[in-house]
């Protein structure tokens, strides 16, 4: 005896349907899509699910890729530094092993002004 076979689209599943899929495709039905063209020419994508009664074809509606957001602040870099990437190690100023007048670092001394 053969299964039925049905064509239906994902919007009209009943949700017990849905449900049955996600625990059918726990990892996701994305790798499992099939790609079918109609005779009307248009590319669709589609899931085979079987079931003990059905072999489904459930048609996927397919959802426009979102925009990746872009970070203007990322792009204020970008002009500063030279495209060939060939600053060498010995272009660096090896100032920062000095022990000379780095007083940023150093807390303030505010006791002198006090002696007044």
């Amino acid at each position: 005896m053969t299964k039925k076979r049905a064509i239906i689209s994902y919007d009209k599943l009943t949700i017990d349907q849905k449900k049955q899929i996600l625990k059918d495709f726990p990892d996701g039905y994305i790798n499992h899509l099939t790609t079918i063209k109609t005779p009307t020419g248009e590319m669709l994508d589609a899931l085979i699910w079987e079931t003990e009664e059905v072999i489904y074809l459930v048609k996927i509606n397919k959802i426009a890729p979102k925009a990746a957001v872009v970070d203007d602040e990322d792009d204020d870099f970008e002009d500063d530094f030279e495209a060939d990437g060939d600053m060498k190690d010995d272009d660096i100023d090896d100032d920062a092993d000095d022990d000379g007048d780095d007083d940023y670092d150093q807390p303030e001394d505010d006791a002198d002004e006090d002696e007044d």
